[in-house]
């Protein structure tokens, strides 16, 4: 077994570090997401803190981690004689992004419930982390049907497995831990909400502190086991005081003035529910444990809004998360002062000292700054500036963009089998069942009248005598299933002189990010090619992170001719390179352009035939015509037509304006 990183030697980021050891104190936080560019110490740190976490009682041979003081009564291991228990170390399980819903659930042995009525049960990922820490790892990645099976884990705290009328249920509370790049793609809303608290995280700009992390990286790299006994007696320092602060943690008072001061945060920010008021009570009584007091304090109240509100404030996915302090500042005054001993605001308790200085005992440096800076004031890496395009005579400012809105969908034509979305129809594991077929693989969703069927005229044969059906593998048919996929949005923007008109490509912009915005919704990757001047760029190559797709659309400039040939060529080399990484996934093209072609030889022409590759490959285009004016080429139409697609206009790609799109899509397909 490796030796894990002691999450004592952490340097730096004493957000996450104390976020994760309020939830070792108190788990009804409700867990934690960590988010942040790579290579910050997200996972080395959540993996660290399972050496911290107080070993459990357990009763002895229970698959489900049963507590031998109140153990489940609906155990499908139970129901268990009082008194065999036994200790054993917190355990952190990982959720991998492709594991299937019956290695996250469980599995049921279809055959020997059909045929014998037993309840074989085979535990998933969700058994082994009860009264644990369940750990995900680019949790924004994490398939829909897992989130939801998540979502319903983490609301009831337990875990159902059904089966065709065969049902277990089993004890599932976990602590849920989660780390995501944002360029990676945004989670949705409802797992969002579901993390108690979040915390921002970037490499430090400090050369000190930097030179440190490598320092001790390396030391650990060369003796994991020497490096970890160096760091032993803060790790026991910090286990002592979370069995410390969770001890004390009944005893806390949460008065009325840090309630009102609660409740009047999350009024003031206008966060949705009541579960951030709750989250921040429950927060705030862990700050003042861990920080071994009884009371609550103004300070721990604020340091509870900082970690439980930022990601409760996105109106839209393309705000970023965040919290104006100083408005949180001018709140906790209008409403602190009313509640006695705690609300002194002395300043004199630290919410989250630790042995050594830090949350987590650990020496700091004396230069180490006290936070590595607000991640979202950087610019994102590799993100210099906007594509640097060819010929830049004429180029203006970026434009910014019209507010955006509703679209009607642009769908795929057809039936794919690309990853769970909400875009075109698919055959999926979740869905409506559409027929059967023989499993290929393990069983996971069993067709029951296609089973009885095949099982039936067998009966007499097998020697049935009782009302049992004898069923053999041979007989088990799996259910085909309809649903939605995810696509790959592919953008080719037109971003030359043409278009420069700002109020023209104002509502150009916001026509893409209301698309944005609607693949976002349905869990598309989106890419970015842009033209102008003598070439095309790839301002974004196909990403699940539609707020990089925001960001990059921004700061787009104008000016210069139009190589409409160019732009649609390099769509093509980055639809064959993304062919290549994941062929399930089906292409969805969105040229937006007023389809006028100039510079170079014959460039009309030189569109039409790479317009013509899309069509010979079958790949679905839509056309959004930016043309204005009295008089109109109708150009866009013709490059519609050579693409294999349909043109819309401005106008019509808003909801109200385009419920036949999908069917003109299809049309000018088979027309094809």
């Amino acid at each position: 077994m490796s030796t894990p990183f002691p999450f004592t030697a952490v340097v730096g980021q004493d957000d996450l570090r104390l976020a994760l050891l309020l939830n070792a104190v108190s788990p009804a936080v409700g867990g934690v997401l960590v988010r942040g560019e790579k290579g910050t110490a997200k996972s080395t740190a959540v993996r660290a803190l399972s050496a911290l976490m107080p070993e459990v009682d357990v009763v002895s041979g229970c698959r489900f981690s049963c507590d031998p003081d109140s153990p489940d009564p609906g155990c499908p291991d139970g129901p268990h004689a009082p008194g065999a228990f036994a200790s054993r170390a917190a355990r952190m399980v990982e959720l991998p992004v492709g594991a299937s819903e019956d290695r996250l659930v469980g599995a049921l042995d279809i055959e020997r419930a059909l045929a014998e009525g037993v309840k074989a049960f085979e535990p998933g990922l969700l058994a082994d982390a009860h009264r644990g820490i369940l750990y995900v790892d680019e949790v924004n990645l994490l398939h829909d049907h897992l989130v939801d099976l998540l979502l319903d884990a983490a609301a009831m705290g337990a875990s159902y497995v059904e089966r065709e009328g065969v049902s277990v249920r089993h004890a599932a509370r976990f602590l849920l831990v989660g780390t995501m790049n944002p360029e990676e793609g945004e989670l949705r809303p409802q797992l969002l909400d579901r993390f108690g608290l979040t915390v921002e995280v970037a490499a430090s700009r400090e050369p000190d502190q930097r030179v440190e992390v490598v320092r001790r990286r390396l030391a650990y790299d060369d003796d994991p086991a020497a490096f970890a006994a160096r760091w032993a007696d803060e790790e026991a320092a910090v286990r002592a005081r979370i069995v410390a602060a969770r001890e004390l943690l009944p005893s806390v008072r949460l008065g009325d003035g840090a309630l009102r001061q609660i409740a009047a945060t999350c009024a003031a920010f206008e966060v949705d529910g009541m579960r951030a008021d709750i989250v921040m009570a429950r927060t705030a009584t862990a700050l003042a444990a861990w920080a071994g007091r009884t009371d609550v304090l103004a300070e721990d109240v604020r340091q509870a809004a900082l970690l439980a509100l930022p990601h409760r404030r996105r109106r839209n996915p393309f705000d970023a998360p965040g919290l104006d302090e100083d408005k949180l500042d001018e709140t906790l005054e209008e409403f602190g002062g009313q509640d006695g001993p705690g609300d002194d605001g002395d300043g004199d308790d630290d919410p989250d000292p630790g042995p050594g200085g830090g949350p987590g005992g650990q020496p700091e440096p004396d230069d180490a700054p006290q936070g590595d800076g607000d991640a979202a004031a950087r610019p994102e890496a590799g993100e210099g500036g906007e594509p640097q395009p060819s010929g830049g005579a004429g180029e203006q400012s970026p434009a910014r963009s019209a507010e955006p809105f509703r679209t009607k969908v642009l769908s795929v034509p057809g039936l794919g089998q690309g990853a769970a979305g909400r875009r075109s129809r698919a055959r999926t594991e979740h869905g409506r069942t559409t027929g059967a077929r023989r499993p290929r693989g393990a069983l996971t969703k069993l067709h029951l009248a296609a089973t009885v069927q095949a099982a039936a005229p067998h009966q007499r044969a097998r020697g049935r005598s009782g009302p049992g059906l004898v069923v053999r593998r041979d007989d088990l048919r799996q259910a085909t299933r309809e649903g939605r996929e995810g696509n790959l949005v592919l953008f080719v923007v037109d971003a030359s002189g043409s278009m420069a008109a700002r109020q023209r490509m104002s509502a150009v912009k916001g026509a893409v990010l209301s698309l944005l915005l609607d693949a976002y919704q349905r869990r598309d990757k989106v890419g970015l090619v842009t033209f102008r001047g003598a070439a095309a760029d790839v301002a974004l190559p196909p990403t699940s992170s539609v707020d990089a797709a925001a960001v990059r659309l921004e700061s787009l400039p104008t000016g210069g001719r139009t190589p409409l040939a160019a732009g649609l060529l390099r769509a093509h080399e980055v639809l064959r390179v993304e062919r290549l990484r994941d062929p399930a996934r089906r292409a969805l093209v969105v040229v937006v352009t007023d389809g006028r072609a100039t510079g170079g030889p014959e460039p009309v022409a030189l569109a039409g035939r790479a317009a013509r590759l899309f069509a010979a490959e079958g790949t679905a285009s839509v056309v959004v015509d930016c043309e204005s004016g009295p008089v109109r080429l109708g150009l866009a139409g013709q490059l519609a037509g050579e693409l294999g697609g349909t043109a819309v206009t401005l106008d019509e790609l808003r909801a109200d304006s385009i419920a036949g799109l999908v069917k003109d899509v299809q049309g000018s397909r088979r027309a094809a």
